[in-house]
């Protein structure tokens, strides 16, 4: 039976845990080469011996999205060892603050800002060259939706939440006319750290497991995906395919 990510190379970022680590196991499992990110070493060690237990490969890049420097010598690097790049899965994010925004240290929004949008610009920005020298390119970013819900005291994850649903659809609209193809996912809420630590009265057993997105996630890695510049929505019982609108006009 062939894998449907057979011989790619795919980056997935924050790729230690939760969302991130699920779908690295999983593409692994499908055929991928896994260029693993993340803070931790030994968490990404943890995670190669878990792929290399499914007959799976993975290349380590122990790195913080907060290191410009780094994110931008992984291009090079790339181009070097393999010649183009398949498959980009932004998933890294950190949560931030829930305070009103009044109360917000501006260091604390700043990192938000640095994590989850200006290094998912970044790495589109070193990876296009090797996403366009793939016949089937394939662009992922996590979103949320804290991006349209404008939650009061979630203002740094909502506002970086909405800049990537604004930078996905750009970077799709102006690589339309090639085989790239990029979406965005709201996952929903999840069993992950992220969603404990915003909301730590909850009940994780009554939430799904990562695992649970992966296969749709694998889909939209495949050179047989087809839609381009839309938001999967997997927050309710059915998934969906959403289109980006302008405002509602609510005068009438």
């Amino acid at each position: 039976m062939t894998k449907k990510l057979e011989n790619r190379i795919a980056l997935i970022t924050g790729a230690s845990r939760g969302i991130g680590r699920a779908t690295a196991l999983a593409f692994a499992k499908e055929g991928a080469h896994v260029i693993a990110m993340a803070r931790t070493q030994g968490a990404l060690e943890e995670l190669d011996d878990a792929i290399r237990a499914i007959g799976g490969t993975a290349t380590l890049v122990p790195a913080d999205l907060k290191d410009m420097d780094s994110l931008d010598r992984l291009g090079p690097a790339l181009l070097e060892r393999w010649g183009k790049l398949d498959i980009f899965f932004g998933n890294g994010a950190i949560l931030g603050p829930i305070s009103p925004i009044g109360h917000i240290i501006a260091k604390e929004w700043d990192d938000v800002m640095l994590v989850n949008v200006t290094a998912n610009f970044r790495l589109i920005r070193i990876l296009d060259p090797l996403l366009q020298r793939s016949d089937s390119g394939r662009v992922i970013l996590m979103s949320s939706a804290a991006a349209w819900k404008r939650r009061p005291y979630w203002g740094p994850y909502s506002v970086s939440k909405a800049a990537v649903e604004a930078l996905g659809h750009t970077y799709a609209q102006e690589v339309s006319s090639t085989p790239i193809k990029v979406m965005m996912v709201d996952p929903g809420p999840l069993r992950t750290d992220m969603r404990a630590n915003a909301v730590p009265g909850e009940d994780p057993m009554s939430l799904r497991e990562p695992s649970t997105l992966v296969p749709h996630l694998i889909d939209m890695a495949a050179s047989s995906w087809a839609d381009t510049g839309r938001l999967f929505d997997f927050s309710g019982p059915t998934p969906r395919l959403c289109d980006f609108g302008k405002p509602v006009d609510v005068t009438a």
